[in-house]
């Protein structure tokens, strides 16, 4: 998961998309980029492994002069980590384009190659970003245009779209011209937009949540559209138009689960309604299943739980208490990259408060399970802090499945879900009881939101793709992803 921004405006916007990239911190905490265009038609960029606020420092914005750009924050999915992965990326034929992508493709290892034997186009890494971008590119060559139209730049989207498989979110700054941006066919990832009032004329905000841009001063106009592509001229000249053959609004339902902040809306579904809804159908699972329940308090797991397990509290009528503290200067746990790091890490982000588990049985609230390294911990935790019982309440099911559009799940084997019943699975963990949210509840708590919306990308808990996948793409990609390969890659690659 990743996150992207792109501003068009009369005057410089790199502070703007420096405030904006910390905003979005919490969607890639492995590198951050930037690159912007002045009225010279000259590109300024820095990019580099690390947080924004380390890799921006005073000497590199002095230097980004340019009234539009884009920014980007990765976690890494599709390719390693490393200086070479950092986004935007950038190609100088046709144009200079420089990309920021958020999703991944299923089918970029084919495209590399069809780049290469085809297009004689040469790859510096395996991400399918850089993939992304020189598909595009070439397709943008294609045109034969020195000076292209929205005309010309929405057909390479076409033929774009026509190429790649799986979810993309794209912003692309095109040298001399303006900004790009474009969504899959299914809007499997999150794109907006946000307008404003300039001096001589309309200014633009594009990004994955909408949850930045009051700050910045912009409101927002409207979601990118599956398919839509997006064009703004060096001007701030506004050109839009439907790219895809027969586009599907199927949202990435994880993205209200956890990836999004509270106060984002997406695809006009509030994320912080959607956990409240979550909340109450959970409730209503635990008062059907165990209508004696004897829970005496619920705390949630911070940060992305707490709207729902407050809700789950109300509901069932037992007080709220916040019994862990959080270190706000450690990484999300869930996209650390390697078991043992996210195992150390737990204890280092959260610090117990041992007088709201003494003697009483507790119902912990998470958003998910996903490996149970974390739950494991934590419920180790507040038994030690001396609680009765421990309950394990999940907002969402179980996750079965890896994912294939952006979210780097762990080899379906290492999902502890996977192959175990929830017996099993509270077993597993230390819980005395474990409850999942169930599909069908979870669906219900989106849409209630948006009921324009006829389908989600459920993926991770049905197993079921909604994009093309090539033959043994599932199997190679099972066997890239557990925890021993990506060490031993890393390694090779440190020799």
């Amino acid at each position: 998961m990743c996150g992207i921004v792109g501003i068009s405006a009369e005057t410089n916007v790199a502070a703007e998309i420096y405030d904006s990239l910390l905003m979005l911190q919490h969607r890639g905490q492995d590198a951050a980029g930037m690159v912007v265009c002045d009225s010279d038609d000259k590109l300024q960029s820095r990019k580099s492994m690390g947080y924004v606020r380390d890799v921006f420092q005073q000497r590199h914005m002095s230097k980004l002069i340019g009234n539009y750009g884009i920014g980007h924050v990765r976690y890494p999915t599709a390719g390693g980590a490393g200086k070479e992965f950092a986004q935007p990326m950038y190609v100088n034929s046709p144009y200079g384009i420089s990309l920021a992508h958020n999703g991944n493709l299923t089918n970029s290892t084919e495209l590399g190659k069809q780049l290469f034997h085809a297009e004689m186009r040469h790859l510096n890494t395996d991400s399918d970003s850089e993939v992304l971008l020189n598909i595009f590119a070439h397709e943008l060559g294609k045109q034969r245009e020195i000076y292209p139209s929205a005309k010309h730049i929405f057909r390479a989207v076409t033929k774009t779209h026509r190429r790649c498989d799986g979810a993309y979110a794209v912003l692309a700054l095109i040298t001399g011209h303006g900004i790009l941006a474009f969504r899959d066919n299914n809007g499997i990832r999150p794109l907006s937009i946000g307008i404003r009032q300039g001096k001589t004329r309309d200014e633009y905000i594009i990004a994955s949540e909408d949850a930045l841009f009051e700050s910045q001063g912009f409101k927002k106009l409207r979601d990118v559209e599956p398919g839509e592509a997006i064009f703004i001229d060096k001007k701030g000249n506004f050109f839009s138009e439907q790219c895809a053959e027969m586009p599907q609004k199927r949202p990435c339902i994880f993205e209200y689960v956890y990836f999004s902040r509270p106060d984002s809306k997406i695809d006009e579904i509030s994320v912080y309604k959607a956990r409240m809804r979550m909340g109450s159908r959970l409730a209503n699972l635990i008062k059907k299943q165990n209508p004696n329940h004897d829970i005496d308090v619920v705390i949630p797991i911070p940060d992305s739980s707490t709207t729902a397990a407050l809700q789950l509290a109300v509901d069932l009528n037992v007080p709220y208490r916040e019994g862990f503290v959080k270190n706000r200067y450690i990484g999300r746990t869930f996209i650390m990259p390697y078991q043992e790091e996210r195992r150390k890490s737990v204890r280092r982000k959260l610090n117990i408060l041992d007088l709201e588990f003494e003697g009483k049985n507790v119902l912990l609230v998470d958003d998910s399970i996903v490996r149970g390294t974390t739950s494991k911990k934590i419920i180790q935790m507040a038994k030690e802090a001396g609680a009765n019982k421990v309950y394990f309440a999940s907002a969402a099911p179980a996750i079965k499945y890896q994912n294939l559009y952006g979210i780097d799940m762990p080899a379906t084997s290492e999902l502890i879900a996977s192959n175990r019943t929830d017996e099993q699975v509270a077993k597993e963990i230390g819980a005395d009881w474990l409850i999942y949210q169930t599909l069908d509840d979870l669906i219900a708590s989106c849409k209630e939101g948006n009921p324009e919306i006829k389908e989600f990308e459920t993926s991770i808990f049905t197993g079921e793709y909604i994009t093309p996948l090539g033959e043994n793409y599932l199997q190679e990609l099972e066997i890239s992803r557990q925890d021993e390969v990506k060490a031993q890659r890393e390694k090779a690659k440190a020799n």
